[in-house]
C-alpha cells in the first residue's frame, strides 16, 4: 500500500540556522520558507537525490510544533511521510485494521498541495506517520 518515502520532517527551533547548516555544511539544495497556516507551521524543503527533508517551524501560538519543541528544545524528527496512490482507500484499509487516523479522518491539503493524513504514533512503533496522495 505505501509507496516511496516522500520526506522526513524535522522540527527545528531556529529555521534560519537549520537551513544554513544543511546548505553550507552539507551542500544541500534548500528551498524557501513556506507558511502553512492550516497546519500551524512554516516549512522548508531540502531536496536530496532520493527524498526530501522537511524542516518544521512553529507558525502562531497554537502550532503543534511549538508543543513538540517545548518537549524537545533542540528539535528532532517529528514524522515520516510515505506516498500512497489513493489516500481514501489507504485510510479505509488502515482504520479497518485498527489504526487511528488523527483529526477528523478527512484529508487536508499538505505543503505539496496534495491530500495528507496523519496516523497515530502509538499504532506505528512510536512514529507519527503522514500519508500523502501521490
Amino acid at each position: 500500500m505505501i509507496g516511496r518515502l516522500n520526506h522526513v520532517a524535522i522540527a527545528v527551533p531556529d529555521l534560519d540556522a537549520a537551513c544554513a547548516q544543511y546548505r553550507d555544511a552539507l551542500g544541500a539544495s534548500v528551498g524557501a520558507p513556506q507558511d502553512e497556516p492550516d497546519h500551524g507551521v512554516t516549512v522548508v524543503f531540502v531536496d536530496l537525490p532520493n527524498t526530501k527533508i522537511e524542516f518544521l517551524y512553529p507558525l502562531g501560538e497554537n502550532s503543534p510544533i511549538a508543543g513538540f519543541l517545548e518537549k524537545n528544545p533542540a528539535g528532532g524528527i517529528h514524522h515520516i511521510c510515505y506516498e500512497v496512490e489513493d489516500i481514501l482507500a489507504a485510510r479505509d484499509r488502515l482504520t479497518e485494521s485498527g489504526a487511528r487516523v488523527l483529526g477528523s479522518g478527512e484529508p487536508k491539503i499538505g505543503a505539496h498541495g496534495k491530500p495528507v493524513l496523519f496516523l497515530h504514533p502509538k499504532d506505528f512503533g512510536g512514529t507519527l506517520i503522514e500519508l500523502e496522495q501521490s
